[in-house]
């Protein structure tokens, strides 16, 4: 993300867009952002794209969904996904929140690491029982036949477990997405857009804003 910033003024009668101005902690802003969200986005506030380089270089974007938010940003997947094998030789990702009715996006940029296994079973037992079957019968981004072929594995991963907790499979985990960049991005009138940055500074952030 740019560094070098410019402090500009809002145009003569537009009032501040971050009711949270005063905050230095993009975390922060970022969950207010988010409640404003699940209070008025109609579908998964939680959806995120989330960008990844392969180790040729070749990016590919995709939309998943946050799972949680502590010191990084929580999604979980197949490990044998693209996706995974992506991070596996560049762990590095991009992040894009897009609330429309909110008109408001906001970007991330940092390092990933994997989730512990603890974390991962935490998370695969809050599950949907049916959503945990699709994830033992999924081999995800891998060729598949047919439609059908996917929906009689899944019965037969159903008839397994009948009779039993669905454990987590060794090749399902998750990530953190640790940012050392934010932008808080607010439409405004006239394309007069208001671009807030954050970039991480030790244990820190330095701030400041972007013409639009």
């Amino acid at each position: 993300m740019q560094q070098r910033w410019c402090r500009c003024r809002v145009a003569q009668g537009y009032a501040p867009a971050y009711s949270q101005r005063m905050t230095d902690d993009p975390h922060a802003l970022f969950d207010a952002w988010l409640r404003e969200a699940e209070a008025g986005e109609p579908n998964d506030p939680n959806a995120m794209c989330l960008a990844t380089i392969d180790a040729a270089g070749r990016p590919s974007a995709r939309m998943v969904l946050l799972k949680g938010h502590d010191r990084g940003f929580l999604f979980y997947t197949n490990l044998g996904s693209r996706k995974a094998d992506d991070l596996g030789a560049n762990a590095q990702a991009a992040l894009l929140f897009h609330w429309k009715s909110l008109r408001r996006q906001v970007r991330i940029e940092g390092d990933v690491e994997r989730v512990s296994d603890a974390e991962a079973d935490t998370y695969f037992a809050s599950r949907s029982r049916a959503s945990q079957l699709g994830a033992v019968a999924s081999d995800q981004s891998r060729r598949l036949a047919s439609r059908e072929a996917f929906l009689a594995r899944y019965d037969e991963e159903e008839r397994r477990w009948a009779d039993r907790e669905v454990e987590r499979p060794a090749d399902w985990g998750g990530y953190r997405v640790v940012p050392r960049a934010f932008e808080f991005w607010q439409d405004r009138a006239h394309r007069l857009h208001e671009r807030r940055v954050f970039a991480r500074a030790g244990d820190g952030w330095t701030e400041g804003l972007l013409y639009p």
